[in-house]
């Protein structure tokens, strides 16, 4: 079952509660994520991804997961 915006940020604020996230995307399957957090502060783009995609627990996983694909922008605060 696909997956809707405020579903993908209800599970982002779990593990960024203070971000400043938007989701964008209206089919369920392909989405875009904004995501500024402290968080992110010292660390390179793919450990940034990989803390988002930790936060998704499984939901992108294969073939079988709710989210096809999830375009990503990830940045600590200016």
């Amino acid at each position: 079952m696909p997956m809707s915006a405020p579903e993908i940020e209800a599970l982002l604020r779990e593990t960024f509660p203070d971000a400043d996230i938007t989701v964008q995307g209206d089919d369920g399957v392909h989405m875009a994520a904004q995501i500024i957090a402290e968080e992110f502060r010292g660390k390179n783009r793919v450990a940034q991804q990989r803390m988002v995609y930790a936060a998704l627990k499984g939901k992108m996983d294969g073939p079988s997961g709710e989210l096809h694909a999830l375009a990503l922008t990830t940045k600590a605060p200016e």
